[in-house]
């Protein structure tokens, strides 16, 4: 028997997938939950695990290309019975919302409204029509079933855009609720290779970093401030207790767990920046995903550690520590990525004192923890030689203006220097 293995649902509000690599060949033998290929999701290589034992019988999608989630991408031989088709393991079901190789065999109809009919249209697809002034309600869809496909808006776009021969199109224009800083794209000077020069050809994940950070800085309207926080305490803390704790827990205690423990407080505060923008509304979430950006040799990540303000100082030290190892040695699972709200990026770590990070979109925010020195500072009438750090943010002037974003790293700084050496971390 062989079993139709699908392109798995890569997190939430992702509708396609791209193969990085695959893991195994055909021919090959594979063992269930063994890791069976790489899939590219937002920032990372994710290993994808095979969803019964058996062979590889064929590979449907090779490296490097991307498709919709749904589609077929191999087949694996199972002894006995007929063909059978097995989303991988801890995929979501989902409809195949945009076809890309094959037109629908279904009659093409208009897209339905998008008012009480969001489920007509998928994330990508209302982003998409977003940014470029597009209403989806008025194409028609080429879609299985009708619906409109992202083909269907960057063809309206491009009617927009190119003038006929005889009548000059009028220039788009964006819908009430959108921002007018959202442009098209513009492609970048061209570089300048000189002989000795060398290209280096751009991996799958060096691919989807620059296109997510060029769509956040470009629709994204970013807004920059930050703050100096003693930590003295904190320091002298973590100084009496790393030996102990590292013997007793297992890992290391590091500033970051403190940084996120700050950072929670903040959007319990301020629950706009625990928030994300969505076209003609905001998204004001529920739940507290902290996500951490990751260097690995591959490239930046962003694993999220799930209900961070349902953890302590021990919690969120082990928790983090372990995405973080899982994320350098591509051990991280589709459900360690996705679900973001907020993210941390503990700059510090390479140096830095002060940076301006760029927003991991459809967030509202991201922080920075700075490296911590030691500066003479004023306290009270006295100079004293102090651990200081700078905490830098980055929130999306959309939905935060600039009154709550100060609130927002007021509170962190506030809660990092209450920290003594007789805080609890338990």
């Amino acid at each position: 028997m062989a079993q139709t293995v699908l392109m798995p649902q890569l997190g939430e509000s992702v509708t396609e997938g791209t193969i990085g690599q695959w893991l195994k060949k055909v021919g090959d033998a594979v063992d269930k939950y063994e890791s069976l290929l790489e899939v590219l999701t937002d920032k990372v290589n994710a290993e994808v695990p095979a969803p019964v034992a058996g062979t590889i019988a064929k590979i449907l999608v090779e490296n490097g290309q991307t498709v919709p989630i749904g589609t077929p991408i191999c087949e694996i031989e199972v002894q006995g019975g007929q063909t059978e088709t097995a989303p991988v393991a801890d995929a979501e079901p989902v409809q195949a919302d945009e076809p890309q190789s094959q037109p629908s065999k279904s009659p093409t109809v208009a897209a339905e409204t998008d008012d009480g009919q969001r489920g007509r249209y998928s994330p990508a697809v209302r982003r998409l029509a977003h940014e470029r002034g597009i209403d989806p309600a008025l194409l028609t869809g080429t879609g299985a079933g009708g619906r409109v496909t992202r083909d269907d808006v960057l063809s309206a776009s491009d009617a927009h855009e190119k003038p006929t021969a005889t009548v000059a199109a009028p220039t788009p224009k964006p819908a009430a609720h959108e921002s007018t800083a959202v442009a098209a794209m513009v492609p970048g000077a061209p570089a300048v290779i000189d002989e000795e020069d060398t290209l280096q050809p751009l991996n799958n994940v060096r691919k989807v970093i620059a296109e997510r950070m060029v769509r956040s800085k470009q629709t994204v309207p970013h807004a920059w401030l930050m703050v100096e926080v003693d930590v003295t305490g904190l320091v002298a803390l973590r100084t009496k207790l790393k030996e102990e704790f590292k013997a007793r827990e297992g890992v290391s205690l590091t500033f970051m767990p403190f940084m996120i423990r700050a950072v929670v407080s903040a959007l319990r505060t301020v629950p706009s920046m625990n928030a994300q923008w969505n076209g003609d509304s905001i998204v004001m979430k529920k739940r507290i995903n902290v996500g951490m950006a990751a260097a690995t040799d591959r490239g930046l990540i962003v694993p999220v550690i799930k209900d961070a303000d349902q953890k302590n100082i021990v919690g969120l030290a082990k928790a983090s520590q372990d995405l973080v190892k899982r994320a350098r040695n591509g051990r991280l699972t589709m459900d360690d990525l996705s679900g973001g709200t907020f993210t941390v990026d503990n700059t510090g770590a390479v140096g830095t004192v002060l940076t301006y990070p760029v927003i991991n979109a459809p967030e509202v925010g991201i922080v920075t923890m700075e490296s911590i020195v030691k500066r003479p500072v004023v306290v009270g009438d006295m100079i004293a030689i102090r651990s200081m750090v700078n905490v830098c943010l980055s929130f999306d002037h959309r939905v935060v203006d600039g009154a709550e974003a100060g609130q927002f790293v007021t509170t962190i700084k506030t809660e990092l220097e209450a920290i003594t050496q007789e805080t609890s971390i338990y």
